[in-house]
């Protein structure tokens, strides 16, 4: 009988010792858990960030290129040569402000 008590009372402790054992992990994953969704929330949030990023740059670049191109052209040259430089085409009349 006595080995009976003590049999059930040691498989008492064993089966409480598990239950402990079990449910520490299955708080820490859950802890784990919380803490990587919020790694995920950051990460999404600057992944987008990132992406706004990207294209706002290809936008410049395309308007980098588009300047480039207008460069290139003559009306850009008689654009520049008028405004920088004063000169003008010949069949065009200078006026001139009297002092």
């Amino acid at each position: 009988m006595r080995r009976k008590k003590k049999k059930s009372l040691q498989n008492k402790i064993a089966m409480v010792s598990v239950t402990f054992v079990v449910g520490v992990l299955f708080i820490g994953l859950m802890v784990e858990s919380s803490r990587l969704k919020g790694k995920v929330a950051e990460y999404e949030t600057k992944k987008s960030e990132v992406s706004a990023k990207i294209e706002d740059e290809e936008a410049r670049t395309k308007e980098i290129d588009e300047l480039k191109k207008y460069m290139q052209t003559d009306e850009y040259a008689k654009e520049v040569a008028r405004d920088k430089l004063g000169l003008v085409e010949g069949n065009q009349i200078i006026f001139k402000e009297e002092e």
